[in-house]
């Protein structure tokens, strides 16, 4: 629960910021019932002023800034999540449906809110404060309730609850961010004498008001003169029942009559009156006892108040009933069963029988009690008798001695007005005739009234066809859709058509190539030949080789020894500068070796090779070990090991090793210290004096440790991994492992998967795989690449032009693009690779159908994206909308087992479905004689099984680095991943199941365990030494497995109780790091990426979730590196202090600037001289005055521009781009590709010094440029957003996130540190913290992927679409099984009936809608502006409410031309009206209800209203939805789960389960039996009916919850929005202002946003305008209808405006 954002930092303040005096919360609570006596004035002067310094004082330092974000993730991401519970409270006991007293729908509430988080996988605890009691004493009744909720959760339910008292509350901040963030720790270590003194002023005073209000009420100077009365109560009370209702009513009741006795207390009741009120409040308490809740729902909702005197009473009631519920805690005596607590007391039903007493009884009413509820009352009003010995009360009968009323505003309950007014909530339904409907929702059907023809409301339903006559409108017109609208680039004739196109396929393919290479392949379609049958099957197994098979194998047998020869002849000519190169510089050498390795095919050159290899590492370890002495580079001895692994794996079992290599492997062995290794070869043996003597001898080479913890500890990420080594015949260019084997088996078998496996691990290698056999089957069959960005859709068709070739029929291309920006060739090709909501346009699109009859499989990318908040539901459709088989990537799904069977559910529903299209299709297509057959196609057998393919391990190893800054220098520090966990963590869930650990984090693991537990039984056996005893080669695999026996011993500890050395463990795994500045790290950025440079820790990807931030760390890079050239010009030299001053050098350096500019001035004036005189001429030797001043000028030009190039040439340690890594040629094709960007400029200059920066706003040839550089290795430094985090092929060697945020969640923490290791370069990706909170960084490494979830599937634009395919489709019967496909398969409904029947109603209710308002008819054929509402429904329900602005004729009012050289032409003020109400509709973007923006030059900023008719005609539009969903959920509660409505939804106590008593008088009392069905039973009992579900702001607190529906799903336009305090917060007007001045940098300016996602946002705005006017063009058969001149004028002015910026 987020607090309010703050002013910014540094703002002054003339005066103190008041705090207000009440919260938002309290003023609610205080408006529930405006007659509550005022309590005493409390707030002294002092107080005041306390609370004014505090505020001041926090908001000066920032402290309550916070950002507004969904938290679902993080809770379901979390361990804990910490709850504060008076935020709980408040917000609970605002909520407006709760009236004051329903202590039950207030626990209702709660629970509610907490079963919602729970049942989404939330972790969490509630804390409640102690101090915070004080601030209730003003009003009894919240702080009984209070503590009644305190008791309850933590007696009741599962929920850990936390109190904690005045010692630990001392300050009091929120959130982990205020505990970790720098800033904070300084403040409070600064300021914590001033926070405590604050505080404890605050308290005293509270107190202060407590002993007041006290003395008020209770007549005690202070509680503890209560608290003893009631601990005297208690004394005396006889337990002899066991409701706790009734042990609170006797015991509270007694004590306030008590205090009633007092002579001193002022009181307003007299002591008879005292008791009357007493005596109807415990019959409602015997009420509560005896009554079902489903009778309590029926209670009369009267309209009265309780008078002053009354007030005061029930205050002194609630804080006597807080005092006993207190003493009730110490009672450990007694046996108490809690369940009742959430039920003491219910004000509106004591209300009632007041009512009754007063006003009713005696004037014809006269109702029995009952004999039960009668017999109770009397036991009740007996102990509180004999607990009242001291003074005289009177009977229990009559209830109500007195005259006095204690009711206001005496008034009848109006059941009459509920009665009618419910009359029209259950109006019958319009019938339809449509198939689909029947099919759907035909077991719902029967149970549902529907109108007449005659009806009015069904025969109202021509007018509105008629009224569309009027305005030319056609109503079966079939517009175009989406793909029509897209910017195209398709085939054409024209010339420079075909340039462009060619242009664009050449780009492709060098965008690809910066991808993987060069890796195109020629692909020849397969032609199916029928087989002939065998007469003899014993012949047929018979196969002789023909003598040309025989000549090609021995040709091939002939070239492969030619090659091995060359190879060889290769080797010997290389060998000598190979092993110089290793000597000269091991790191390159070894490199330059494993090239030419990875190039060789012959396995004996490669074992040369390696041979060599060795003795030239072994021969400069020895000669390091004799120079340097105990300091032994190891790194040596590392490369010395790899290459003895490598000879023993990959030659050894060829035979290609013979004895005398094994006698150098075992010399190098000996030398090293590894004696137990070198014994164990074959070949080798040595006795005990010869192993003693080489011993001896080595002593000084060997490296000090054991063999195995060398391997594992320092060989690491170097340990061979267990590959195959037979190719698969299927992939070229690598060869795959058993799992995607498994992955190709598939796709030849026709069948789907989901496919999850980490990033980079080479599951989409299937994919390309599957695309290929797409294309050898023929030319008719389509693949379909999905991908979640537009950037990614890119990368794969370069991808695709890189990989495949293929000769095609005229007018056919092998991939298309279309998303919604462009698209080419996307209907027209064999691959399509798209976005989600472009596939949905074509698979709805009836006149695609017969495209959508090609696809023949589907492979979607980043299929998690099923699981977001947004767009989720597109992904579902297409899953379920698609016949053929599918490919579902994704590197993080936490259940995908769920996903499998939900999808294996859709696939049997289309097995089934193409059983009946086939049979219908024979039946209705009759062969004809003398019909020519149509040529026979490939045909693919398709399968519906549906495979789970998991793969968990990762080639690369990830380790995790924490940076700090002390004294002007960085310090990384290794964070081992177990140090983000807990004891209690292990206990509960044990291991993350993606927590891996390099062998080198095993080992400090094990190592830890044994110095924090002495005696550890299994030390000896998992010492690394006895676990892999004399083992040569420890594979990745073997250290894998040796990492689980660790983690098991761990986990076994904790079991075993052992918590303490566990402990223990944990707390020496974590980095001992100092708090850091973040605004010196933050300045100092750019020294850290030289450090990683220096590191050899480049190329790497820097994170943030800023915009801004991204460009100017990388502009702050740059600069740095310009610094340092400047510097290094003028002769300084630093070392990377970031401590140094700097104003010297600025100085400098500017003097510098000027006196470059002074020469480029001179240049360019000598240049514009020479072209002023005229060119000598050659004829002539000689020269005359003119030549030699020309001559002159030319060589001092020449002079500063050689001059002006050295000092703009960049020294190779001022930049970080590899120039080794491409060519001028490559650099120059990039640049000019970009030439017309925007930031061009910058563009270029940042990528000169090995820097980039990406993120959504960058333009898309920008971002291709940035990414083609950083593959080919050319820049190393690319700051960027989250952008790079959905598939962007950019593998590095270091990843680093450097701000925290919000958005830095568990799982884009996975998909961006994934990027850290380049396959096939780097053995171990470096993951760095760097200004990264601790504890947010364990929480990241130990939080758990979200599960995918399903999201409400139906809205009223797709049902309108998917009649929409069903009535103009031509094969009516398959578009009716994707649109029931769709409505039966969503994830949400899967497994679970219930919803699955709500959401039939949901639909039938949506089409009731549409077909009142006209844009569907009773057959489901669409009509009307059902074209332009689906077109826009990228905006619902902004769609639907410009279609009604329509209809209504308000644009057709608006729209008046002036008549200018005989055309119609709308003023500027007309367009920018226009512009005014699609403003208010589509790109809506809300500021801060207090903008504190700086003065606004160009721009507005702040939206106007909308004009009044369009604001009547909104509000028109918003009754008719909620009317009509509110029907939808009267009908839907009858799919409520009834026996859990009645139980509180966590606690699960049940409140339905009692037997009524027979009486009249709870009969008269609860006699409302309209309008309380479709609401929950408990939010009944604060007077709530159906009548709340009119209005949208209550649906989600009154509806049924076992329903599953929420506000969210009914399409109502909110016009306006409020913040937390109530204020509104205004529409950003940019579209309106862009409109105006047309200015991309007042964007920024003025309206505060980034310039480019300005770009895009108005982009889409246009977007949306062009739809609406091509779409009015097509539905009017009016040229010169006003309405569509005026949007097509502005459509094409905005257009106009948005291209020239």
């Amino acid at each position: 629960m987020a607090s309010a954002p703050s002013p910014k930092q540094g703002e002054a303040s003339s005066e103190p910021r008041m705090l207000k005096k009440k919260t938002k919360e309290m003023q609610v609570l205080a408006e529930k019932d405006r007659n509550e006596p005022c309590s005493p004035d409390f707030k002294t002067r002092d107080l005041h002023r306390c609370i004014e310094e505090i505020t001041d004082f926090l908001y000066n330092y920032e402290i309550p800034k916070a950002e507004y974000v969904s938290l679902l993730n993080d809770y379901v991401e979390s361990e804990f999540f910490l709850i504060d519970g008076d935020s709980l409270f408040f917000t609970c006991a605002t909520d407006t449906t709760l009236q004051p007293g329903q202590n039950l729908h207030f626990f209702y509430l709660v629970e509610r809110f907490l079963q919602d988080l729970t049942s989404k996988g939330a972790k969490f605890i509630i804390v409640f404060f102690k101090d915070a009691e004080y601030l209730y004493f003003q009003n009894p009744a919240l702080i009984s309730l209070r503590k009644a909720l305190i008791m309850h959760l933590k007696n009741n339910t599962e929920i850990v609850v936390l109190t904690s008292g005045q010692e630990s509350d001392v300050i009091r901040v929120y959130g982990y961010h205020i505990h970790s963030a720098y800033r904070h720790q300084i403040f409070f270590q600064k300021q914590k004498a001033a926070v405590k003194h604050y505080y404890k002023t605050l308290i005293e005073n509270l107190k202060e008001c407590s002993a007041k209000i006290c003395l008020s009420l209770g007549g005690c100077s202070n509680l503890s003169v209560l608290t003893a009365k009631v601990h005297e109560k208690f004394s005396q009370f006889k337990k002899d029942m066991e409701d706790l209702r009734y042990i609170i009513c006797i015991i509270t009741c007694s004590l306030v009559l008590e205090i009633h006795t007092q002579k001193y207390m002022n009181t307003t009741l007299t002591l008879q009156e005292t008791e009357d009120l007493m005596r109807m409040y415990c019959l409602s308490v015997v009420f509560l006892h005896h009554l079902p809740l489903e009778q309590r729902a029926r209670i009369r909702y009267i309209d009265v108040c309780w008078k002053k005197e009354a007030l005061r009473f029930i205050q002194q009631h609630k804080l006597c009933e807080f005092l006993v519920l207190g003493h009730l805690t110490t009672q450990s005596s007694w046996e108490m069963d809690f369940s009742t607590l959430p039920d003491l007391s219910d004000t509106l039903l004591w209300k009632n029988i007041v009512f009754y007493y007063e006003v009713e009884n005696g004037a014809g009413f006269d109702f029995d009690l009952g004999t039960i509820l009668s017999k109770d009352y009397e036991l009740l009003w007996r102990h509180i008798t004999a607990l009242s010995k001291s003074h005289n009360i009177g009977s229990s009968f009559p209830l109500k001695i007195g005259s006095c009323c204690f009711l206001e505003k005496k008034s009848s309950p109006s059941q009459k007005g509920i009665a009618s007014k419910m009359a029209v909530l259950k109006p019958g339904l319009i019938p339809m005739e449509n198939s689909i409907v029947n099919e759907f929702a035909k077991d719902i059907l029967t149970d549902l009234s529907f109108l007449k023809s005659d009806d009015p409301v069904v025969t109202a339903l021509i007018k509105q066809k008629d009224f569309d006559e009027i305005h030319h409108w056609h109503s079966e017109k079939l517009l175009s859709d989406d793909y029509d609208r897209t910017r195209a680039d398709e085939a054409s004739k024209d010339l420079w058509a075909l340039r462009r196109k060619q242009q664009r396929q050449n780009f492709m393919q060098f965008y690809g190539q910066s991808l993987e290479g060069n890796l195109s392949k020629t692909i020849v379609a397969q032609v199916d030949f029928p087989k002939k049958a065998s007469a003899d099957p014993k012949k047929s197994k018979t196969f002789q080789k023909t003598k040309a098979e025989i000549i090609i194998e021995e040709n091939k047998k002939r070239r492969k020894s030619k090659e091995e020869k060359k190879e060889e002849h290769q080797w010997a000519t290389l060998s000598v500068s190979i092993q110089t190169k290793i000597k000269e510089n091991m790191m390159s050498g070894i490199k330059y070796l494993e090239d030419f390795l990875q190039k060789c095919q012959s396995a004996s050159v490669k074992c040369s090779a390696e041979l060599a290899a060795m003795n030239v590492c072994f021969s400069i370890w020895t000669e390091n070990c004799r120079t340097e002495g105990m300091d032994k580079d190891l790194n040596i001895a590392v490369e010395l090991m790899r290459r003895i692994h490598s000879l023993i794996v990959n030659y050894d079992h060829l035979n290609l090793l013979k004895e005398i290599e094994f006698q150098q492997i075992g010399q190098c062995l000996f030398s090293l210290g590894f004696d137990n290794l070198a014994t164990s070869l074959k070949y080798i043996k040595v006795s005990e004096d010869q192993k003693r003597e080489l011993k001896r001898k080595s002593s000084k080479c060997a490296v000090g440790i054991g063999s195995s913890r060398f391997q594992l500890q320092w060989m690491s990420h170097f340990l061979i991994r267990d590959e195959r080594k037979d190719p698969d015949p299927r992939v070229q260019h690598f060869i795959p492992d058993t799992w995607q084997r498994e992955l190709l088996d598939i796709v030849d078998n026709n069948e789907s998967a989901v496919i999850v496996a980490p990033t980079s691990s080479g599951k989409t290698y299937a994919s390309y795989y599957c695309m290929e056999k797409i294309l050898r089957d023929g030319s008719e069959g389509v693949v379909v690449y999905v991908a979640p960005t537009k950037a990614l859709v890119n990368q794969v068709c370069a991808t695709i032009y890189n990989r495949f070739n293929k000769v095609l029929p005229d007018g056919l291309a092998i991939c298309g693009i279309f998303t919604r920006d462009y698209r080419y060739d996307a209907l027209h090709s064999q691959i399509l690779v798209t976005v989600p909501q472009c596939l949905e346009i074509l698979l709805l699109s009836p006149r695609r159908q017969e495209w959508t009859k090609k696809i023949r499989y589907v492979i979607f990318d980043e299929v998690h994206c099923l699981g977001g908040e947004i767009g989720a539901e597109v992904w579902e459709h297409l899953l379920v909308m698609i016949r053929c088989p599918f490919l579902a990537l994704s590197a993080t799904i936490s259940n995908p087992k769920h996903l499998e069977e939900w999808l294996q559910s859709v696939k049997n529903y289309w097995k089934n479905t193409e059983i009946v299209l086939a049979k219908h299709s024979c039946s209705s297509t009759p062969v004809t004689k003398g019909a020519k057959e149509k040529k026979s196609i490939r045909v693919q057998k398709i399968s519906y099984k549906v495979k789970l393919v998991v793969y968990g391990e990762r080639y690369n190893d990830l380790e995790k680095y924490v940076c700090s800054f002390n004294h002007g220098d960085f310090t990384i520090h290794h964070y081992h991943p177990c140090a983000a966990l807990t004891v209690d963590h292990l206990e509960r869930y044990g291991f993350p199941l993606d927590l891996s650990l390099s062998p080198r984090e095993t080992v400090i693991l094990y190592d830890t365990m044994v110095k924090a537990r002495r005696g550890w039984p299994k030390a000896n056996e998992l010492d690394p030494e006895v676990f892999f005893k004399d083992q040569i080669v420890i594979t990745k695999t073997d250290a894998r497995h040796y990492e689980t026996k660790v983690k098991e011993e761990l986990k076994m500890w904790i079991e075993d109780g052992n918590k303490n050395e566990a402990k223990a463990v944990l707390a020496l795994l974590k980095p001992q790091i100092a708090s850091s500045p973040e605004t010196e790290m933050r300045t100092c950025f750019p020294h850290f990426v030289e450090k990683l440079n220096q590191m050899n820790k480049l190329p790497a990807l820097f994170f943030l979730f800023d915009t801004k931030g991204v460009e100017n760390l990388a502009d702050e890079v740059c600069t740095f590196l310009e610094n340092k050239q400047s510097l290094k010009r003028s002769g300084q030299h630093t070392e990377g202090q970031c401590n140094s001053k700097k104003g010297s050098r600025v100085d400098e350096q500017s003097s510098r600037s000027a006196n470059i500019k002074r020469v480029e001035k001179k240049a360019k004036k000598i240049e514009k001289a020479i072209q002023r005189l005229p060119p000598g001429n050659p004829k002539f030797t000689d020269k005359d005055d003119k030549d030699e001043k020309r001559s002159v000028l030319e060589a001092e030009f020449d002079d500063i521009t050689k001059h002006l190039e050295k000092h703009y040439e960049i020294p190779p340690d001022c930049t970080y781009a590899n120039w080794q890594t491409i060519d001028n040629k490559f650099l120059e094709k990039v640049f000019h590709r970009a030439r017309f960007l925007r930031k061009k400029q910058l563009l270029e200059k940042l990528a000169l010094r090995g820097i980039g920066y990406h993120h959504a706003s960058v333009e898309r040839k920008g971002r291709q440029a940035v990414e083609m550089l950083f593959r080919k290795g050319f820049i190393q430094v690319v700051t960027a957003t989250g952008t790079l985090a959905l598939g962007i092929n950019m593998p590095c060697k270091s990843v680093v996130f450097v701000q925290n945020s919000v958005y830095l969640d568990a799982l884009n923490y996975r998909q961006m540190s994934g990027r850290a290791g380049r396959c096939g370069q780097d053995l171990l990706g470096n993951v760095y913290f760097f200004d990264i909170p601790l504890p947010k960084i364990q929480k990241l490494i130990k939080s758990n992927v979200p599960e995918l979830r399903g999201q409400f599937p139906l809205s009223i634009s797709l049902i309108l679409r998917l009649m929409l395919l069903a009535s103009k489709a031509d094969d009516k019967k398959d578009a009716e099984a994707k649109v029931l496909s769709i409505l039966k398969h969503s994830l949400l409904s899967f497994k679970q009936p219930r919803v699955l029947k709500m959401l039939k109603l949901y639909f039938l209710f949506s089409l009731q809608f549409l077909v009142k308002e006209g844009y569907v008819d009773r057959e489901g054929n669409t009509t009307g502006f059902s074209g332009l509402a689906t077109h826009l429904h990228y905006h619902e329900p902004s769609n639907i409410v410009l279609a009604e602005f329509i209809m209504k004729g308000l644009f057709h009012k608006l729209c008046e031309p002036s008549i200018i050289d005989g055309s119609k032409v709308f003023s500027i003020d007309v367009m920018e009206t226009m512009v005014l109400v699609l403003a208010h509709l589509f790109g809506r973007r809300f500021l801060p209800a207090v903008y504190s923006g700086n003065k606004f030059y160009q721009s507005k900023v702040f939206l106007k209203d909308l004009p009044e008719d369009f604001t009547e005609a909104l509000h028109e539009y918003n009754c008719k939805i909620e009317e009509n969903f509110r029907h939808f959920l009267q009908i839907a509660s009858s799919l409520a789960d009834m026996e859990q409505e009645y139980k509180l939804p966590l606690s699960k106590f049940d409140f339905s389960g009692k037997k009524q008593p027979d009486s009249p008088l709870a009969s008269h009392l609860m006699s409302c039996d309209e309008g309380r069905t479709a609401v929950s039973p408990f939010v009944c009992l604060s007077g709530n009916t159906e009548i709340d579900l009119f209005h949208a702001e209550t649906v989600n607190s009154v509806i049924l919850h076992t329903i599953g529906i929420k506000v969210a799903n009914i399409p109502v336009f909110c016009s306006k929005k409020y913040d937390r305090r109530g204020r509104i917060m205004p529409l950003n007007a940019y579209v309106l202002d862009f409109y105006k001045h047309g200015s991309l940098v007042a964007m920024e300016q003025d309206n505060g946003m980034h310039e480019g996602d300005a770009y895009y946002l108005l982009k889409d705005f246009s977007l949306a305008l062009k739809a609406i006017s091509v779409s009015l063009r097509e539905l009017c058969d009016n040229e010169d209808d006003n309405v569509v001149l005026a949007f097509e004028q502005l459509s094409e002015e905005y257009w106009s405006k948005l291209e020239m910026v």
